[in-house]
């Protein structure tokens, strides 16, 4: 018996191509949420309800579907839930930021809060947010607030997107320049962000 041989049109064949995985979007709101309430439960000062300018009824939510390791955190909280304004801005950002969310979602109301509370802090946004660097920040935003992303294609420092943005809606001017590219501040607003301010306010807090 004689065997047919392969052809070269068979060798030709390409091999299917297996789609890469979407992004797994509650995993992504895993790590956010996880991130931010691991980070307000180990503040020394603040309570968790002070420190993300969210009520005990509404972090238990938060934690009931994305960090359900620190609803028993939650629930330890005191009932009494008044945390204020921190700043005359906070609720005009925190308007802007719900402004800009994708789905009108209980979550980005929530990152809304959130960002606006601790966009006061002095570090870099994603050390005050309690990532791990400015990329998990980012994956934030690109899920929860995508038009600020489009927004924000120069990528300046989300601080100073924020505070520029809420200058040029009351009609103030923030910045000495007409444009970025001819200002002396470019490292100011769009440097890197991957060093330890805390450490820098320490050496200046000690006149170092």
């Amino acid at each position: 018996m004689v065997l047919s041989q392969p052809t070269s049109q068979s060798f030709a064949q390409p091999f299917a191509q297996t789609p890469a995985p979407a992004p797994d979007a509650s995993a992504t709101d895993r790590m956010i949420f996880g991130r931010i309430l691991a980070l307000a439960a180990g503040d020394p000062v603040r309570s968790m309800t002070r420190a993300l300018a969210l009520t005990k009824v509404e972090l238990a939510e938060l934690a009931a579907r994305h960090a359900p390791q620190f609803a028993d955190t939650v629930a330890a909280l005191a009932d009494r839930t008044e945390f204020g304004e921190d700043a005359i801005e906070e609720a005009d950002l925190r308007a802007f930021l719900v402004e800009h969310g994708a789905d009108g979602t209980d979550e980005e109301r929530w990152l809304a809060a959130i960002l606006a509370r601790r966009s006061l802090e002095p570090n870099h946004l994603w050390q005050d947010m309690g990532f791990h660097d400015r990329s998990e920040l980012n994956a934030m935003f690109r899920r929860h607030f995508p038009a600020l992303v489009a927004m924000n294609a120069g990528d300046m420092k989300w601080k100073k997107f924020f505070y520029r943005q809420l200058c040029e809606r009351e009609g103030l001017v923030l910045c000495k320049s007409p444009n970025c590219e001819v200002c002396d501040d470019v490292e100011v607003c769009f440097g890197e962000e991957a060093g330890d301010p805390l450490s820098t306010l320490s050496r200046l807090a000690r006149g170092g």
